[in-house]
Protein backbone atom coordinates (compact mmCIF):
# COMPACT_ATOMS: atom_id res chain seq x y z
CA UNK A 1 0.00 0.00 0.00
CA UNK A 2 1.23 3.48 -0.96
CA UNK A 3 0.12 6.44 1.00
CA UNK A 4 0.00 10.02 0.81
CA UNK A 5 -2.48 12.21 3.08
CA UNK A 6 -5.05 9.36 3.38
CA UNK A 7 -6.13 9.66 6.65
CA UNK A 8 -9.71 10.30 5.56
CA UNK A 9 -10.12 6.93 4.18
CA UNK A 10 -7.51 5.17 5.15
CA UNK A 11 -9.20 3.32 8.25
CA UNK A 12 -11.39 1.91 6.07
CA UNK A 13 -9.47 -0.10 3.22
CA UNK A 14 -7.44 -1.06 6.83
CA UNK A 15 -9.86 -2.72 8.20
CA UNK A 16 -11.14 -4.37 4.69
CA UNK A 17 -7.90 -5.74 4.55
CA UNK A 18 -8.04 -7.12 8.04
CA UNK A 19 -11.63 -8.57 7.21
CA UNK A 20 -10.00 -10.25 4.29
CA UNK A 21 -11.64 -14.35 4.52
CA UNK A 22 -8.12 -15.65 3.20
CA UNK A 23 -5.66 -13.30 5.75
CA UNK A 24 -2.73 -11.29 3.84
CA UNK A 25 0.41 -12.44 5.14
CA UNK A 26 1.80 -9.04 5.30
CA UNK A 27 1.21 -5.38 4.41
CA UNK A 28 3.99 -3.15 3.62
CA UNK A 29 3.49 0.47 3.57
CA UNK A 30 5.32 3.05 1.85
CA UNK A 31 4.38 6.74 3.03
CA UNK A 32 5.30 9.74 0.50
CA UNK A 33 5.90 12.11 3.73
CA UNK A 34 2.55 12.32 4.62
CA UNK A 35 1.28 15.98 6.58
CA UNK A 36 -1.89 14.13 8.13
CA UNK A 37 -2.28 11.44 10.42
CA UNK A 38 -1.90 8.98 8.05
CA UNK A 39 1.07 7.22 10.12
CA UNK A 40 -0.49 7.78 13.18
CA UNK A 41 -3.42 5.63 11.70
CA UNK A 42 -1.54 2.91 10.49
CA UNK A 43 0.67 2.37 13.73
CA UNK A 44 -2.61 1.77 15.58
CA UNK A 45 -4.22 -0.14 13.24
CA UNK A 46 -0.05 -2.23 13.68
CA UNK A 47 -0.98 -2.81 17.18
CA UNK A 48 -3.46 -5.21 16.97
CA UNK A 49 -3.06 -6.69 13.51
CA UNK A 50 -2.98 -10.26 13.48
CA UNK A 51 -0.06 -9.84 10.58
CA UNK A 52 2.91 -7.86 9.90
CA UNK A 53 2.40 -4.54 9.15
CA UNK A 54 6.03 -2.43 7.78
CA UNK A 55 5.97 0.97 7.69
CA UNK A 56 8.70 2.73 5.54
CA UNK A 57 8.45 7.17 5.10
CA UNK A 58 10.24 7.88 2.28
CA UNK A 59 13.05 10.13 2.81
CA UNK A 60 11.84 12.52 0.09
CA UNK A 61 8.40 12.62 -1.98
CA UNK A 62 9.09 10.28 -4.65
CA UNK A 63 5.61 10.55 -6.68
CA UNK A 64 3.01 7.71 -7.47
CA UNK A 65 5.02 5.78 -9.69
CA UNK A 66 8.55 5.69 -7.93
CA UNK A 67 6.20 5.01 -4.31
CA UNK A 68 4.66 1.79 -5.84
CA UNK A 69 7.65 0.43 -7.49
CA UNK A 70 9.71 0.99 -3.76
CA UNK A 71 7.02 -0.69 -2.01
CA UNK A 72 6.81 -3.43 -4.64
CA UNK A 73 10.52 -4.16 -4.20
CA UNK A 74 9.96 -4.51 0.22
CA UNK A 75 7.55 -6.98 -0.35
CA UNK A 76 8.23 -10.31 0.77
CA UNK A 77 5.54 -12.62 -0.81
CA UNK A 78 5.01 -14.32 -4.17
CA UNK A 79 2.01 -13.03 -4.81
CA UNK A 80 1.52 -9.07 -4.14
CA UNK A 81 -1.86 -6.91 -4.09
CA UNK A 82 -1.13 -3.79 -5.06
CA UNK A 83 -3.42 -1.30 -2.69
CA UNK A 84 -5.18 2.16 -2.72
CA UNK A 85 -5.41 4.02 0.36
CA UNK A 86 -8.78 5.06 0.14
CA UNK A 87 -10.56 2.27 -1.50
CA UNK A 88 -12.12 -0.66 0.76
CA UNK A 89 -11.65 -4.38 -0.52
CA UNK A 90 -14.49 -7.12 -0.81
CA UNK A 91 -13.86 -9.47 2.09
CA UNK A 92 -12.88 -12.14 -0.28
CA UNK A 93 -10.33 -10.58 -2.82
CA UNK A 94 -7.44 -12.26 -1.68
CA UNK A 95 -9.60 -15.65 -1.67
CA UNK A 96 -10.68 -15.25 -5.63
CA UNK A 97 -6.88 -14.04 -6.93
CA UNK A 98 -5.04 -16.39 -4.80
CA UNK A 99 -7.16 -19.16 -6.36
CA UNK A 100 -7.65 -17.83 -9.69
CA UNK A 101 -3.51 -17.72 -9.65
CA UNK A 102 -3.09 -20.85 -8.79
CA UNK A 103 -5.40 -22.46 -11.38
CA UNK A 104 -3.40 -20.54 -13.45
CA UNK A 105 0.40 -20.74 -13.05
CA UNK A 106 1.21 -19.99 -16.58
CA UNK A 107 -0.04 -16.54 -15.95
CA UNK A 108 1.74 -13.40 -13.65
CA UNK A 109 -0.93 -11.40 -13.00
CA UNK A 110 -4.95 -10.91 -12.59
CA UNK A 111 -7.18 -8.01 -12.08
CA UNK A 112 -10.66 -7.32 -11.81
CA UNK A 113 -13.78 -4.69 -12.01
CA UNK A 114 -14.71 -2.69 -9.29
CA UNK A 115 -18.03 -0.57 -8.04
CA UNK A 116 -17.63 2.77 -7.80
CA UNK A 117 -18.05 4.47 -4.30
CA UNK A 118 -18.60 8.26 -3.30
CA UNK A 119 -16.43 10.27 -0.40
CA UNK A 120 -19.37 8.79 1.65
CA UNK A 121 -18.55 5.14 0.86
CA UNK A 122 -22.41 5.47 -1.04
CA UNK A 123 -22.40 3.36 -4.50
CA UNK A 124 -22.86 5.84 -7.10
CA UNK A 125 -23.97 3.38 -9.46
CA UNK A 126 -21.99 1.35 -11.98
CA UNK A 127 -18.66 -0.04 -12.34
CA UNK A 128 -15.07 1.29 -13.58
CA UNK A 129 -15.49 -1.07 -16.74
CA UNK A 130 -18.42 0.39 -17.68
CA UNK A 131 -17.17 3.09 -17.41
CA UNK A 132 -14.06 2.58 -19.81
CA UNK A 133 -16.14 0.45 -21.81
CA UNK A 134 -14.18 -2.91 -21.38
CA UNK A 135 -17.40 -4.64 -22.03
CA UNK A 136 -18.00 -8.69 -23.32
CA UNK A 137 -16.82 -7.90 -26.90
CA UNK A 138 -13.56 -6.36 -25.73
CA UNK A 139 -13.28 -9.01 -22.98
CA UNK A 140 -13.23 -11.46 -25.81
CA UNK A 141 -10.89 -9.85 -27.82
CA UNK A 142 -8.46 -9.75 -24.73
CA UNK A 143 -8.66 -13.65 -24.06
CA UNK A 144 -8.16 -13.74 -28.24
CA UNK A 145 -4.69 -13.15 -27.52
CA UNK A 146 -5.73 -9.27 -28.25
CA UNK A 147 -4.78 -7.47 -24.82
CA UNK A 148 -2.11 -5.67 -26.54
CA UNK A 149 -4.05 -3.52 -28.68
CA UNK A 150 -7.02 -2.67 -26.33
CA UNK A 151 -4.23 -1.61 -23.89
CA UNK A 152 -2.78 0.49 -26.98
CA UNK A 153 -5.78 2.66 -27.22
CA UNK A 154 -6.20 3.18 -23.53
CA UNK A 155 -6.51 2.30 -20.03
CA UNK A 156 -8.51 -1.14 -18.83
CA UNK A 157 -6.07 -2.76 -15.28
CA UNK A 158 -6.77 -0.83 -12.64
CA UNK A 159 -3.54 -1.47 -10.26
CA UNK A 160 -5.89 -1.18 -7.00
CA UNK A 161 -7.82 -4.56 -8.12
CA UNK A 162 -4.31 -5.85 -9.50
CA UNK A 163 -2.89 -8.74 -8.12
CA UNK A 164 0.50 -10.21 -9.21
CA UNK A 165 3.38 -12.54 -8.63
CA UNK A 166 6.87 -10.64 -7.42
CA UNK A 167 8.64 -13.30 -9.67
CA UNK A 168 7.51 -10.90 -12.99
CA UNK A 169 8.96 -7.76 -11.58
CA UNK A 170 12.47 -8.04 -12.40
CA UNK A 171 11.17 -8.31 -16.20
CA UNK A 172 8.75 -4.80 -15.16
CA UNK A 173 11.60 -2.68 -13.37
CA UNK A 174 12.76 0.33 -13.00
CA UNK A 175 9.02 1.77 -14.39
CA UNK A 176 9.39 4.46 -16.55
CA UNK A 177 8.49 7.68 -15.47
CA UNK A 178 9.09 10.03 -18.99
CA UNK A 179 6.48 8.87 -20.52
CA UNK A 180 2.82 11.03 -19.45
CA UNK A 181 -0.03 8.47 -17.98
CA UNK A 182 2.29 5.96 -18.25
CA UNK A 183 2.16 4.95 -14.34
CA UNK A 184 2.77 1.89 -12.62
CA UNK A 185 -0.06 -0.07 -13.41
CA UNK A 186 -0.56 0.85 -17.08
CA UNK A 187 3.43 -0.57 -17.47
CA UNK A 188 2.93 -3.54 -15.80
CA UNK A 189 -0.59 -4.40 -17.87
CA UNK A 190 1.44 -3.21 -21.09
CA UNK A 191 4.48 -5.47 -20.36
CA UNK A 192 2.31 -8.58 -19.48
CA UNK A 193 -0.57 -8.54 -22.16
CA UNK A 194 2.30 -8.46 -24.55
CA UNK A 195 3.63 -11.80 -23.09
CA UNK A 196 0.31 -13.15 -22.80
CA UNK A 197 0.86 -13.21 -18.88
CA UNK A 198 -2.46 -11.32 -17.24
CA UNK A 199 -6.00 -11.63 -17.12
CA UNK A 200 -8.96 -11.01 -15.28
CA UNK A 201 -12.35 -11.89 -13.18
CA UNK A 202 -15.19 -10.49 -14.23
CA UNK A 203 -16.20 -9.67 -10.55
CA UNK A 204 -16.55 -6.11 -8.30
CA UNK A 205 -13.60 -7.52 -5.99
CA UNK A 206 -13.07 -3.89 -4.45
CA UNK A 207 -15.26 -0.74 -4.29
CA UNK A 208 -13.23 2.03 -6.42
CA UNK A 209 -13.73 5.76 -4.38
CA UNK A 210 -14.43 8.56 -6.80
CA UNK A 211 -13.33 11.83 -5.02
CA UNK A 212 -11.28 15.21 -6.39
CA UNK A 213 -8.29 14.39 -4.35
CA UNK A 214 -7.13 11.43 -5.70
CA UNK A 215 -3.67 11.81 -7.21
CA UNK A 216 -4.61 9.36 -9.99
CA UNK A 217 -7.45 7.20 -11.47
CA UNK A 218 -11.03 7.73 -12.99
CA UNK A 219 -11.69 11.18 -11.07
CA UNK A 220 -11.88 14.05 -13.15
CA UNK A 221 -13.32 13.51 -16.90
CA UNK A 222 -11.64 15.74 -20.01
CA UNK A 223 -14.65 17.86 -21.53
CA UNK A 224 -15.58 17.13 -25.28
CA UNK A 225 -14.99 19.78 -27.59
CA UNK A 226 -18.55 21.16 -28.69
CA UNK A 227 -19.03 21.56 -32.28
CA UNK A 228 -19.43 25.23 -32.71
CA UNK A 229 -16.17 25.49 -31.13
CA UNK A 230 -14.51 23.24 -33.19
CA UNK A 231 -14.30 26.18 -35.95
CA UNK A 232 -13.71 29.34 -33.97
CA UNK A 233 -10.70 27.23 -32.19
CA UNK A 234 -7.44 28.15 -33.33
CA UNK A 235 -5.84 25.15 -35.56
CA UNK A 236 -2.50 24.60 -33.02
CA UNK A 237 -5.58 23.94 -30.34
CA UNK A 238 -6.52 21.01 -32.72
CA UNK A 239 -2.59 20.01 -33.41
CA UNK A 240 -1.57 20.05 -30.29
CA UNK A 241 -3.34 16.56 -28.94
CA UNK A 242 -2.68 14.92 -31.89
CA UNK A 243 1.13 15.43 -31.55
CA UNK A 244 1.08 15.27 -27.95
CA UNK A 245 -0.46 11.13 -28.58
CA UNK A 246 1.89 10.51 -30.93
CA UNK A 247 4.98 11.71 -28.82
CA UNK A 248 3.33 9.19 -26.33
CA UNK A 249 2.96 5.99 -28.38
CA UNK A 250 6.03 6.98 -29.75
CA UNK A 251 8.03 6.64 -26.42
CA UNK A 252 5.50 3.64 -25.53
CA UNK A 253 6.94 2.20 -28.98
CA UNK A 254 10.63 2.76 -28.35
CA UNK A 255 9.94 1.50 -24.51
CA UNK A 256 8.17 -1.97 -25.93
CA UNK A 257 10.80 -2.40 -28.55
CA UNK A 258 13.90 -2.52 -26.17
CA UNK A 259 11.76 -5.38 -24.13
CA UNK A 260 14.20 -8.38 -25.73
CA UNK A 261 10.87 -10.56 -24.43
CA UNK A 262 8.53 -8.81 -26.27
CA UNK A 263 7.28 -10.28 -29.43
CA UNK A 264 8.23 -7.66 -32.50
CA UNK A 265 4.92 -8.64 -34.73
CA UNK A 266 2.70 -7.37 -31.41
CA UNK A 267 4.35 -3.96 -31.62
CA UNK A 268 3.43 -3.60 -35.35
CA UNK A 269 -0.01 -1.76 -34.22
CA UNK A 270 1.28 0.53 -32.22
CA UNK A 271 3.74 1.80 -34.55
CA UNK A 272 1.12 2.25 -37.20
CA UNK A 273 -0.64 3.96 -34.60
CA UNK A 274 1.66 6.93 -33.72
CA UNK A 275 2.40 7.60 -37.56
CA UNK A 276 -1.21 7.78 -37.65
CA UNK A 277 -1.24 10.58 -35.44
CA UNK A 278 2.12 12.37 -36.38
CA UNK A 279 0.12 12.06 -40.05
CA UNK A 280 -2.46 13.97 -38.66
CA UNK A 281 -1.03 16.42 -36.57
CA UNK A 282 0.91 17.43 -39.85
CA UNK A 283 -2.19 17.86 -42.10
CA UNK A 284 -1.89 21.44 -43.45
CA UNK A 285 -3.86 24.65 -42.97
CA UNK A 286 -5.25 24.22 -46.74
CA UNK A 287 -8.09 21.86 -46.51
CA UNK A 288 -7.97 20.74 -49.89
CA UNK A 289 -4.36 19.80 -49.87
CA UNK A 290 -5.25 17.63 -46.61
CA UNK A 291 -7.91 15.56 -48.94
CA UNK A 292 -5.22 12.85 -50.25
CA UNK A 293 -3.49 12.34 -46.92
CA UNK A 294 -7.34 11.91 -44.88
CA UNK A 295 -8.09 9.80 -47.86
CA UNK A 296 -4.82 7.55 -47.61
CA UNK A 297 -5.70 6.73 -44.19
CA UNK A 298 -8.72 5.90 -44.51
CA UNK A 299 -8.14 3.39 -47.33
CA UNK A 300 -6.08 2.01 -44.82
CA UNK A 301 -8.19 1.38 -41.81
CA UNK A 302 -6.25 3.34 -39.60
CA UNK A 303 -8.64 5.90 -38.40
CA UNK A 304 -9.60 3.17 -36.15
CA UNK A 305 -6.67 3.93 -34.35
CA UNK A 306 -8.38 7.33 -33.56
CA UNK A 307 -12.25 6.09 -32.56
CA UNK A 308 -14.12 3.36 -32.83
CA UNK A 309 -16.31 5.86 -34.62
CA UNK A 310 -13.71 6.69 -37.10
CA UNK A 311 -15.06 8.58 -39.51
CA UNK A 312 -15.81 11.45 -36.95
CA UNK A 313 -12.07 11.92 -36.67
CA UNK A 314 -11.46 11.81 -40.42
CA UNK A 315 -14.42 14.46 -41.30
CA UNK A 316 -13.06 16.77 -38.38
CA UNK A 317 -9.58 16.26 -40.32
CA UNK A 318 -11.23 17.53 -43.60
CA UNK A 319 -13.26 20.17 -42.18
CA UNK A 320 -11.72 21.86 -39.59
Amino acid sequence: MCTYNGAKYLPEQLKSIADQRVSVDELVVCDDRSKDDTIEIIKSFAATSKFPVRIHVNEENLGSTRNFEKCLSLCEGDIIFLCDQDDRWRNDKVDKQLAYLDAHPELDAVFSDAEKIDDYSKPTGGTIWQEIEFNEARQQLWRSGRSHEILFNGFVVTGATLAIRKSCLKRLMPFPTHVQDLIHDAWIAMVLSLEAKIDFIPDTLISYRIHSSQQVGFGNKVEKVQLSDRFKRDRKQKLMPLEEKADKLHELYLLLRALPFVPREKLIKLYLSQKHFYTRAALPENRWKRFTPVLSQLLRGYYRFSSKDWWLPAIGDLLE
